[in-house]
């Protein structure tokens, strides 16, 4: 596949361009937040922040950086097979999402008492509007239609080229491959990963587009 720039959606300008923009900003946010939280409550993670866990446990560099590092391969591909798919929702959640969760994880190793999302009522407590925020993030992420990240991206091109399978199946075996092999490596796999990997997506599309309204 050749290489035209003209392609790439970040130098589109979609209508209500700078309500997209902050849209997914926010959500970008919003998904770091809520992710820096599920990482400590021990109820597992989305099934690619969980394999990013497992290859933190394995490389010297801090989750955000282990993130991007996983994204960048992904992201190789997507060049590849289908430059379309980028745009600036691809950079915002590939390049800042992961450090955005470490700099809650900061925040909070400073401002909260030692083992503080480890008090089992705390985690019980937290663990539902820490997952809601979570998903209204990656619904306005989503909903902003500037590009999706690589590991998002990427099960849309693969439904493309595999037509025996639906879309929805292509990503259900997407992220329980992720999971998978997050586990192997030492990730965090919880409730929350088998959630996300097989029941969550259409609740997070259900979202998005109760979401449209902002960008009417």
């Amino acid at each position: 596949m050749s290489f035209n720039i003209k392609e790439l959606k970040c130098f589109e300008r979609p209508p209500k361009f700078k309500k997209r923009m902050v849209l997914m900003m926010a959500g970008v946010v919003a998904m770091g937040f809520g992710l820096s939280i599920l990482r400590l409550l021990s109820f597992g993670t989305d099934p690619c922040s969980c394999f990013t866990q497992g290859v933190e446990k394995h490389l010297p560099f801090s989750f955000g950086t282990c993130q991007l590092l996983c994204h960048l391969v992904t992201f190789a591909f997507v060049i590849k097979l289908d430059i379309s798919k980028i745009g600036f929702g691809t950079v915002g959640n590939m390049l800042f999402l992961g450090y955005i969760s470490d700099f809650f994880q900061w925040l909070w190793a400073h401002a909260l008492p030692d083992g503080f999302f480890e008090i089992t009522a705390i985690r019980y407590v937290v663990l539902l509007p820490t997952l809601a925020v979570f998903l209204i993030g990656a619904a306005a992420y989503m909903c902003a239609g500037l590009g999706s990240s690589p590991y998002d991206a990427l099960p849309f091109i693969i439904s493309g080229y595999v037509k025996r399978f639906s879309f929805k199946t292509v990503r259900i075996l997407w992220d329980v491959a992720f999971m998978i092999g997050g586990f192997v490596l030492g990730g965090d796999v919880g409730i929350v990963t088998i959630a996300v990997a097989f029941f969550l997506g259409p609740v997070i599309t259900w979202v998005q587009k109760k979401m449209e309204v902002l960008i009417a």
